[in-house]
């Protein structure tokens, strides 16, 4: 089998076997927790620009099922496993993710040791890394100065689709698309909801002459700063409608409120995170794909009131904003792969949008 590397941007090289595409690929290495949901997580644009390492060891054992895709191609610039499986068993498998990866052009290395890369992660923060199939080392320079950018608007659709739901119709829902998840137009659209997809630079007078009667802000990869004009338009739409933001719509809500994010050392990668509310003091396991959090403290002098915390680290998990009818949530209630526990919040979210018709 062919030899693919692995350079870190603290000087380590590890050596493994090539699967997927040829060549060599720069990104954010990072890594997810998350045992299934492999196609759901491989085309997850949350993951835009990074190099994905799987902590469970075996992967693609049950291959590639085009149906469970979270958007039309994979989003992830490398992958890094313990194993990989050839040959997949499953009654829905479309291919093996070998084959998936090679046609989507995305580099794989194999044979590596992912528990020891996952702790290194764990113990210095997320760090640059290089794979590739070539023997020459690429340019150290280049690799500790890389920084995903421009990962919204590499991510999101560019024009505006309209997706009904079948039989009734009784909610219009604006979907601003800043890199969305499939998963999420397809919990609207289980409770009866038309939903309008908006590119990520719609501005906020587009979809307030829409007729909608709720906005739905998406999930999407980067920096939630980088992204200025998207945040003028929150503010715009502040208590126009009631409004619901997800991952890094959250995130931009909240600084559209006036607090701020940080990013956190390692992020929070996988389908078991531990998430409390504070007003039920009920705790949900939760599926999760971020590397920036909202800074729960800067939330003071906000209309935001803090909702969420994770379990583990206290970080923030969901705001919600009772002045303007919105709330936001850091996990993904839609999961895919993961957990179901919070599916409810689409419910919440209908429920608001149904108090004002």
């Amino acid at each position: 089998m062919k030899k693919a590397y692995l350079y870190l941007e603290n000087g380590q090289v590890l050596e493994g076997q090539h699967f997927g595409a040829d060549g060599t690929v720069m990104g954010e290495l990072v890594f997810t927790t998350g045992m299934t949901g492999c196609v759901e997580s491989l085309t997850d644009p949350s993951y835009y620009g990074q190099l994905v390492i799987y902590t469970f060891p075996q992967f693609g054992n049950y291959g590639i099922c085009h149906e469970d895709m979270e958007s039309p191609q994979c989003q992830m610039k490398g992958v890094v496993v313990r194993e990989f499986c050839e040959d997949p068993s499953n009654f829905r498998c479309d291919e093996s993710v070998d084959a998936f990866l090679k046609a989507q052009n995305v580099v794989g290395i194999a044979g590596v040791d992912t528990r020891m890369l996952t702790q290194m992660l764990r113990d210095n923060g997320v760090m640059n890394a290089v794979i590739t199939t070539r023997e020459d080392k690429p340019d150290m320079d280049a690799l500790k100065a890389y920084r995903v950018t421009q990962s919204v608007e590499n991510t999101s659709d560019t024009k505006v689709q309209v997706l009904k739901p079948e039989g009734d119709a009784p909610y219009s829902v604006a979907l601003l698309d800043y890199g969305a998840k499939q998963s999420i137009a397809n919990s609207l659209l289980a409770r009866g909801c038309q939903v309008t997809v908006y590119p990520y630079n719609t501005p906020a007078e587009t979809i307030l002459s829409g007729g909608h009667h709720g906005i739905m802000l998406s999930n999407g990869p980067g920096d939630p700063a980088d992204n200025p004009f998207c945040i003028q338009q929150i503010q715009a739409l502040f208590g126009k409608l009631p409004m619901f933001g997800i991952c890094l719509g959250h995130q931009m809500m909240a600084l559209a409120a006036g607090a701020t994010t940080k990013k956190l050392k390692f992020g929070h990668r996988g389908a078991n995170q531990p998430v409390k509310d504070l007003e039920t003091g009920e705790v949900s396991i939760t599926s999760q794909n971020h590397g920036y959090a909202v800074d729960a403290d800067s939330l003071a002098g906000t209309k935001g009131v803090l909702r969420f915390v994770n379990v583990n680290d206290g970080t923030c998990e969901g705001v919600d904003y009772p002045e303007y009818r919105a709330f936001s949530l850091q996990f993904h209630p839609e999961a895919h792969g993961g957990p179901l526990d919070c599916l409810t919040a689409f419910d919440r979210f209908t429920d608001m949008m149904k108090e004002g018709l």
